[in-house]
């Protein structure tokens, strides 16, 4: 049916936000999407820090931003620092390097919570799209464009796309939070 396709692929773009976003949550490794959020300036233009320089994790717990210019080591440093990440930049005039701590016990917790909310967020978006896909085949109904049976089926179908996109949600929170809880 082209109408679940629809809706479909609406609920899969809101798993892959959902993994966008704990792609930047910190799990006490080193993981250069971290910085993706971070925009440096770069001659007044706001431009991401991928843009404008080398990131590597030579270490577990250290990551290198190598700059293309040596003039952008300073908005790089200040990008960072005026950032949500919560780490200071070592600057030796050629390269930053971001040192990640051990994360505290306490701080676990609260990436777990943050992580389950951020997994609810996206289940209950998920199942605002398949009440609207529901409201979209009742008017369809209506309208003479999808016979009662047609509905019936297409509400089943969208109900278990729902409870299955529910499930990766799930599986995507409690494989996030193992990797958080895990020293």
């Amino acid at each position: 049916m082209e109408e679940l396709k629809k809706y479909e692929e609406k609920m899969n773009k809101t798993l892959v936000v959902l993994e966008e976003e704990f792609g930047a949550i910190r799990a006490g490794r080193a993981n250069p999407h971290v910085l993706d959020k971070i925009k440096v300036d770069y001659y007044g233009t706001p431009t991401p820090l991928q843009q404008v320089g080398n990131i590597s994790v030579p270490e577990a717990r250290m990551i290198v931003i190598q700059p293309w210019e040596k003039s952008l080591i300073k908005p790089i440093e200040k990008a960072i620092l005026t950032s949500e990440l919560g780490i200071n930049p070592n600057n030796d005039g050629n390269a930053i390097r971001l040192i990640f701590p051990e994360l505290t016990e306490e701080r676990r917790k609260e990436l777990a919570k943050d992580v389950k909310k951020k997994g609810d967020q996206a289940k209950v978006a998920i199942r605002n799209i398949r009440r609207d896909a529901m409201d979209a085949f009742k008017k369809m109904e209506k309208s003479g464009d999808m016979s009662e049976d047609d509905r019936d089926l297409a509400e089943e179908k969208m109900q278990k796309l729902t409870d299955k996109m529910v499930e990766k949600v799930d599986k995507a929170v409690e494989t996030k939070t193992k990797e958080i809880m895990t020293v």
